[in-house]
C-alpha cells in the first residue's frame, strides 16, 4: 500500500454523525472484489441525483473541494456493516486521511490496512479543524504522521495519538502481506530446513 509520512491537501468538511459504510459505498458497488474503480461510487447516494447528475450541494462536488484528499467528519464514522470496500473506495477516490472524534472499530482497522490514515481528536479540536475545512479553496491541512501533528492554514497545530505499530506500518507502507514479506528470509530458511529434514514432504 502507499506509504504515509506527511501529507498536505484540501480538507473537506462532512459534519454528519453516524456515517455508515453503506453511505460511504452503497451495496450496489459491492459486486467487485477489486480495490480499484470504487472511487466512482464513493458517497454515491449523496454525490449524485437520481438521474445520475452531480448533486451541487454535496461538498465533494463543490469546485473548492473537488480534489480534497482529507475529510473532517462527524462522530462514529464508518459504522454499520464491516465491508472493506469502504476504505477501498476512499483510497481509490484519493482520500488519504480522515479526522473524527471516533470511528467504528472494524472500519478504523480496515483503514490502516488500506493506506488511509484515521485520526481521532477531541470534540474541541474537531470543531477547530471543521472550521479550517470550511474555508473552501483555503482549506488546506498538513498531516505529519512522524511528529503526530495536524497543521492548519493559520499555523495552528493539533497533536494526535496513534498506536506505534500502526504508525510504523503506515510510514513504511506495510499491509498484512507486506508485514509477512518482511520475514521472507525467515520463511525461506524454514522451508529450506524442512526440505532437508523431510525431503519426502
Amino acid at each position: 500500500m502507499k506509504k504515509f509520512s506527511r501529507h498536505s491537501g484540501v480538507a473537506a468538511p462532512l459534519p454528519i454523525v453516524n456515517v455508515d459504510t453503506d453511505m460511504i459505498i452503497p451495496k450496489d458497488y459491492l459486486k467487485t472484489i477489486k480495490r480499484t474503480g470504487l472511487g466512482t461510487g464513493l458517497f454515491a447516494e449523496m454525490r449524485f441525483n437520481e438521474d445520475g447528475t452531480n448533486n451541487p450541494d454535496f461538498v465533494l462536488n463543490k469546485p473548492a473541494y473537488e480534489k480534497a484528499s482529507i475529510l473532517v467528519v462527524g462522530d462514529n464514522f464508518g459504522c454499520g456493516s464491516s465491508r472493506e470496500h469502504a476504505p477501498w473506495a476512499l483510497e481509490d477516490y484519493g482520500i488519504r486521511c480522515i479526522i473524527s472524534t471516533s470511528f467504528a472499530d472494524i472500519f478504523y482497522n480496515n483503514c490502516f490496512k488500506n493506506g488511509v490514515l484515521p485520526i481521532v481528536v477531541s470534540q474541541e479540536e474537531l470543531d477547530l479543524l471543521m472550521d479550517d475545512a470550511s474555508r473552501g479553496a483555503n482549506a488546506t491541512l498538513t498531516v505529519d504522521l512522524v511528529t503526530q501533528e495536524i497543521h492548519g492554514p493559520d499555523g495552528g497545530v493539533v497533536k494526535f495519538d496513534i498506536d506505534q505499530f500502526r504508525k510504523h506500518c503506515m510510514i513504511n507502507g506495510l499491509d498484512d502481506i507486506g508485514l509477512t514479506m518482511e520475514k521472507d528470509h525467515h520463511i525461506d530458511k524454514h522451508e529450506g530446513q524442512m526440505s532437508e529434514n523431510r525431503p519426502w514432504h
